[in-house]
């Protein structure tokens, strides 16, 4: 899952020139960002608290319209949702009321209703299997650790089999060592899928523990300050951590993200 040079055949996604100021507060949380996003890669964006990390994400998913520029998506107008592509918050938000596996087929129920959604039930189930949720199929959410709600969430997005993942700190409320392992997770279903991988974090080393890319950003209004190639081998694991470019890669993206600016 590499690639590092955008050409006019694997770009999917292509940000040209967004800003965004959101109304009313006169806050310009973005300013010129310029990005293309290739096929079958993993990107990261990075950068301090409120720089707009989220609101480009956001334009991304088709939940937000920029002020001004345009997003592309296999040179489509980004003006909605696109049904190609799959989001995941910080938080797992998942129903209370359903169990794991009925959380897992929720959007297929809201997009097909439940007929349609029980077809799925094996598929699910499967799915619930691969992230090592066998045998808690039917527990709630009140029943689940943090990092297992997570996984359900995690299998909600891959049920409609998104080509595209947009990831807003899926783990950022995790424990260190629940977050490392959703982390290698994140990148064997990502790889199995050949999927494209857009995460939004505040971690340097995740950010290059997973990504093929990385993307700072400057502090708001936020724009691209820097662009890191990342070229560790894959698969990755916590080895990598010991690998002797590992902690170069660390120490540009943080030279990066402090140029300008404090990073915290």
């Amino acid at each position: 899952m590499s690639s590092l040079t955008a050409t006019a055949v694997d770009v999917r996604y292509k940000i040209t020139n967004v800003s965004h100021t959101f109304p009313g507060m006169e806050v310009q949380a973005l300013k010129d960002i310029n990005l293309s996003i290739t096929s079958g890669s993993f990107s990261s964006l990075i950068g301090p608290s409120g720089c707009g990390k989220s609101t480009l994400l956001n334009t991304m998913a088709g939940l937000l319209s920029p002020s001004q520029g345009q997003v592309t998506l296999d040179d489509q107008n980004v003006t909605e949702p696109p049904d190609e592509v799959g989001i995941m918050f910080q938080k797992a938000t998942l129903l209370p009321w359903r169990t794991a596996i009925d959380n897992v087929l929720l959007p297929i129920e809201l997009r097909d209703g439940a007929k349609a959604a029980a077809t799925f039930s094996d598929k699910a189930a499967n799915l619930l299997d691969t992230v090592g949720l066998a045998g808690f199929h039917e527990a709630y959410p009140r029943e689940l650790s943090g990092g297992m709600a997570q996984r359900v969430a995690i299998c909600r997005m891959l049920i409609t089999e998104p080509e595209i993942l947009l990831l807003d700190e899926p783990f950022g409320a995790l424990d260190e060592l629940t977050r490392e392992r959703m982390d290698l997770e994140l990148q064997r279903i990502a790889a199995g899928r050949t999927a494209t991988v857009v995460l939004v974090t505040h971690s340097i080393p995740e950010a290059v523990l997973l990504s093929d890319r990385v993307f700072a950003m400057s502090a708001r209004p936020g724009s691209i300050s820097d662009v890191i190639d990342i070229d560790l081998p894959r698969p990755r694991s916590m080895e990598t951590l010991n690998h002797p470019a590992f902690g170069a890669y660390v120490s540009q993206v943080r030279d990066a993200l402090n140029r300008g600016h404090d990073y915290v």
